[in-house]
């Protein structure tokens, strides 16, 4: 099958990472609450939440170039299964260290799906198809914020110990629906079309990655964007804490700035048309560093409503078209491992902002955080401002004038 032939492939990818990510959504703020019933501090919860991202942090390059050898397929399944146990064995733990050892297990399998579906989106779209492809499947992730601080702050209620436990425990069961979506997900593909290693050519260096021109500034961008969803997704709930705002309007306001990056991704390719790349890139992230650190002023619910759906809408630009920019101008034969370059960067931000946000909200209070990030988006703008629109236009063709997809085989 052709790229850009039937799209029924990414409905069910997008399905899939729905709930995926639904799960993973319902479980952060969740494991925050619980690690708050259990006697943790601000500093603790941003180690709780830090977590999350460590194992991916040293999986993250392993896993891409297992990619680009051609098997993306089994990654799907096992991440769904490691999402599910992660959610679940959270809710069962009664110390913050057993915690925090399931939430990074949770952290894990997302990685492995994540690296698999974006291997496969590069894979199986045309070029020209790649910005609204990978858009569509980010969808996936919004509608799984959308919904899962919504189940969440319906769950958890005073008896915070008992309920966020509930509350996990329902999260891994509402991620393992997502097997039943990845049916035929993955493009069969025939003995003779593959190649061997030697054929392909030898394995880009690391370094050889992260000196292509647009490489490094996409990851950039998408480190900023994802560590302000994070940050918004963990530190949200305590400052409803102690704003006073119930946990059942935390999750609809999560929810809210989740909706806006739906609507945004749905008018990418039109956003795109009108502003362009490089203009988009840098306006989004411009607007998305006022507003977060607007998050930290002491204003209303239902101001504070106005600035996530603000900012929901900004930081629904920089995650797609960090992908697409990534995808173009890595080498050929190691698209893969330069999307999971990025996904390491994406986990150290998600190590590094979490514990970071922590001490700073235990010197400065629990809003400061948010300034932080946006200080870090506002870093993000001026690389985005840099960024070429089309890496793969600004460096030599490979050697066979052609620019080959990431390759992802179901099986040997």
């Amino acid at each position: 099958m052709t790229p850009g032939g039937n799209r029924g492939w990414l409905l069910r990818l997008v399905v899939a990472f729905a709930f995926v990510q639904g799960a993973v959504s319902m479980a952060r703020p969740a494991v925050s609450y619980r690690a708050l019933a259990l006697g943790a501090d601000e500093t603790a919860v941003g180690v709780v939440a830090g977590a999350y991202a460590l194992l991916p942090l040293f999986a993250a390059v392993p896993l891409g170039r297992y990619t680009d050898g051609g098997r993306c397929a089994p990654l799907l399944p096992a991440g769904v299964v490691l999402v599910s146990g992660g959610c679940a064995l959270s809710g069962i733990a009664g110390s913050l260290w057993t915690m925090a050892l399931w939430s990074g297990v949770m952290g894990l399998g997302h990685l492995c799906f994540v690296i698999g579906a974006q291997s496969l989106v590069a894979r199986r779209s045309a070029p020209h198809e790649q910005d609204r492809d990978f858009g569509h499947f980010t969808i996936g992730a919004s509608l799984g914020q959308l919904v899962g601080p919504i189940a969440a702050g319906a769950l958890i209620g005073a008896d915070m110990a008992r309920t966020s436990g509930l509350a996990l425990l329902v999260a891994g069961a509402g991620g393992a629906v997502a097997l039943t979506s990845l049916w035929r997900v993955e493009q069969p593909v025939s003995r003779t079309s593959g190649r061997s290693r030697t054929e392909q050519g030898e394995r880009v260096p690391v370094l050889g990655i992260l000196r292509a021109r647009g490489v490094p500034s996409g990851i950039l961008v998408s480190v900023a964007v994802l560590s302000a969803t994070d940050i918004l997704t963990a530190y949200l709930p305590v400052v409803g804490e102690h704003r006073g705002i119930d946990p059942a309007v935390i999750g609809l306001l999560l929810s809210l700035r989740a909706a806006a990056t739906i609507a945004c991704r749905l008018v990418l390719t039109s956003l795109l048309r009108l502003f362009g790349r490089t203009a988009l890139l840098t306006v989004s992230c411009l607007l998305a560093g006022l507003l977060c650190a607007g998050v930290a002023l002491p204003v209303p619910a239902w101001a504070l409503a106005a600035i996530l759906a603000a900012l929901g809408f900004c930081l629904g630009v920089g995650q797609p078209l960090s992908m697409t920019t990534v995808v173009r101008a890595a080498p050929a034969g190691a698209r893969s491992t330069a999307l999971a370059l990025r996904l390491t960067g994406n986990r150290m931000g998600q190590v590094a902002a979490p514990a970071a946000a922590g001490l700073i909200a235990g010197v400065a209070g629990v809003a400061a955080p948010f300034v932080l990030l946006g200080t870090l988006l506002l870093l993000s703008c001026g690389v985005a401002a840099r960024t070429p629109s089309d890496p793969a236009r600004e460096r030599p063709s490979d050697r066979n004038g052609t620019r080959d997809r990431p390759r992802c085989r179901a099986g040997r």
